[in-house]
């Protein structure tokens, strides 16, 4: 054991890509490494509302009971001994590295759970885009034949629906069953879902026009399943990771580092993305599957694969940290915003203050406040995102439609948004290894709001550029600005003569944007929401996603030729300034991140006071 620190837990640990914790060369990845702490308010209290009370009783977490915090101890290989959170000099804190902790082993098995389940969705969703716009027997495959308008109007349909039912598993997982249960529930409703795509794709059912009823039944049924799934698994995945105090560690090296739970929870993201990207590579075989075999086969793929997500679920039923439901939590933070917008304070919720002037009692504690107030920043961020997301949905049906429209070569033409998972897969490694830990190296923390602006940012030149592959298309013959619809292409056989490849560089900034935007929102969502609003925030930020998908619906009939430049450019506009504004709007909470993080610091109230005053201006 020399060379570790000793610390006591139930759970293996095992590295992240970006771990730069050492351990002795006879260390199994499965060492324990959680700190051990004192019960967290939100663990012991009987009630959510109640005040903490870190003295009330004892509580497990996995397997371990803790009644008081107990430091980390060094072996006698470290010289130095560990310093606890409320013990770092700011000097420290400015001058030593942030480094991010190991991560249970529970958690890796909510990753598979979230690949399995990823590799479902991308699985159907691939071929999605040609199933609806094309008929069969033409140049591309297809089975309902509603042109490039609807389907992309019927594709947002789904993504708005699979983004508002997070809301209802969110509620469901906070006040009911857990989210382990809701998890498992939805699950099964989802399997009814892939069952019904994919008998409804089976030539009998195409040739006897039951495709579009199946495919719209199944969307609602499929919808809703990955609505519960959603909203829960990536909260569950953080929960894994119990530790909450930074501490100073010594490296075999003689470097002196901090290991920052708010680094390890930012790393942990990155890889639950990554899991998230590799599942989305299942839609290279499906769209395969769809050229050479049919539409049937590439939907069974997905359902078969389903249930091995199923089974790891099952696995690591006892292994999970799981927290129990919490109650009715979304009303009472409803009625909580609803005294402070009539108030024009946040304050005016609070029990102490209310006391103090004379107002009637309410059931909750002055700490609750601080959390919904802390919900409430997180969710002001969020307001933005739909137009990130409206981008992000040109990826799924526009750019397919696009490369349609462009020689192949003998390759799918929805095979090429494969190009953005590969991206991401290879990226975020580098981000996560290199340029993150290199940054903070030098000083330069890239706090979440500036990621999410440099995602805005990369956004825009994927439209950008989206518009200069589709000026080259309708330049280019034989049919120019009207693609597969002139007497010259041979009845919709011969595409304009634009190599496909020329695709490529969109959907990889579309990668990048997803690794600072859409990781980093993830990112917000769980560190900024309170333990008993976790599920509920998450949903929020899904959500945002489904406001796009309503805006993508608003402006699928401009989504025809010959005006596809114009679309792709406004777009890059909108995106542009949205960002700008995002930046100059928010960029303040760089500065607060550290106290945003923690409602035990001192100027937090202060913080949320002046913040929340300004929400509740806005929007009164």
């Amino acid at each position: 054991m020399a060379g570790r620190i000793s610390r006591h837990s139930a759970t293996g640990y095992m590295p992240l890509p970006s771990d730069d914790i050492e351990s002795d060369s006879n260390a199994s990845n499965l060492d324990t490494f959680a700190i051990t702490r004192s019960p967290h308010p939100e663990e012991v209290a009987d009630h959510p509302l109640a005040a903490p009370d870190s003295t009330k009783k004892d509580v497990t977490v996995g397997s371990i009971v803790d009644a008081e915090r107990a430091l980390p101890t060094y072996d006698n290989k470290y010289t130095g001994s560990s310093v606890a959170d409320e013990e770092i000099s700011d000097h420290d804190l400015r001058t030593l590295r942030h480094v991010a902790d190991r991560l249970p082993a529970a958690a890796w098995l909510v990753a598979i759970v979230e690949l399995c389940e990823r590799f479902t969705y991308y699985g159907i969703t691939g071929p999605f885009m040609n199933y609806m716009q094309n008929a069969p027997g033409g140049l591309r495959p297809g089975a309902i034949g509603l042109g490039q308008s609807k389907a992309s109007a019927l594709n947002y349909f789904f993504q708005f629906w699979a983004y508002v039912t997070p809301i209802l598993g969110a509620v469901i997982a906070d006040q009911y069953w857990g989210k382990y249960k809701t998890i498992s529930v939805f699950a099964g409703i989802y399997v009814v879902g892939l069952l019904i795509i994919f008998a409804t794709s089976l030539p009998v059912a195409i040739d006897h026009g039951a495709s579009l009823g199946g495919l719209i039944t199944a969307m609602i049924v499929i919808g809703f399943g990955t609505g519960g799934i959603k909203s829960n698994v990536s909260p569950l995945i953080a929960e894994q990771y119990t530790n909450t105090k930074r501490y100073i560690k010594e490296l075999k090296s003689g470097e002196r580092v901090i290991v920052d739970p708010a680094v390890t929870i930012q790393s942990l993201f990155m890889i639950f993305y990554l899991c998230i990207n590799i599942g989305s590579l299942s839609a290279i075989a499906t769209t395969e599957l769809e050229l050479h075999v049919g539409f049937w086969a590439a939907y069974l793929l997905p359902f078969a694969f389903f249930f091995i997500g199923i089974v790891a679920l099952i696995i690591g039923k006892p292994f999970y940290v799981k927290k129990p439901p919490r109650g009715s939590i979304v009303p009472t933070a409803f009625r909580i915003l609803w005294i402070a917008a009539t108030h024009r304070k946040m304050v005016a919720a609070k029990p102490s203050y209310r006391s103090e002037h004379g107002l009637s009692a309410v059931p909750w504690a002055d700490h609750f406040v601080d959390e919904v107030s802390r919900a409430l920043i997180a969710c002001q961020v969020f307001v933005v995102f739909p137009i990130y997301w409206l981008v992000y949905g040109q990826m799924v049906n526009n750019f397919v439609s696009q490369a349609g429209e462009m020689n192949t070569h003998g390759i799918p033409n929805d095979i090429m948004q494969n190009i953005n998972p590969i991206a991401i897969i290879i990226f975020i490694p580098i981000c996560d290894s290199f340029v993150y830990p290199y940054l903070r190296r030098i000083g330069i923390p890239f706090k979440p709001i500036t990621r999410i602006f440099f995602g805005f940012l990369f956004g825009t030149i994927a439209m950008a550029y989206a518009a200069i592959v589709q000026h080259l298309i309708y330049t280019s013959g034989p049919c120019y600005e009207y693609p597969l619809a002139c007497d010259a292409s041979s009845g919709g056989q011969i595409p304009n003569d634009v190599h496909v490849a020329i695709q490529t560089p969109a959907y990889f900034f579309i990668a990048m944007s997803e690794i600072f935007a859409s990781i980093t929102g993830l990112e917000y969502a769980y560190t900024k929401a309170p333990t008993s609003m976790k599920s509920f925030v998450m949903s929020m930020y899904l959500l945002m996603n489904a406001f796009g998908s309503a805006l993508g619906i608003a402006i699928s009939p401009t989504a025809k030729d010959p005006d596809m430049v114009w679309t792709y450019t406004s777009l890059a506009i909108v995106t542009f300034f949205c960002g700008c504004f995002f930046f100059l709007i928010f960029r303040r909470f760089n500065k607060d991140e550290d106290v945003l993080n923690s409602l035990d610091n001192e100027g937090l109230d202060e913080l949320i006071e002046h913040d929340a005053q300004g929400t509740l201006n806005i929007t009164a």
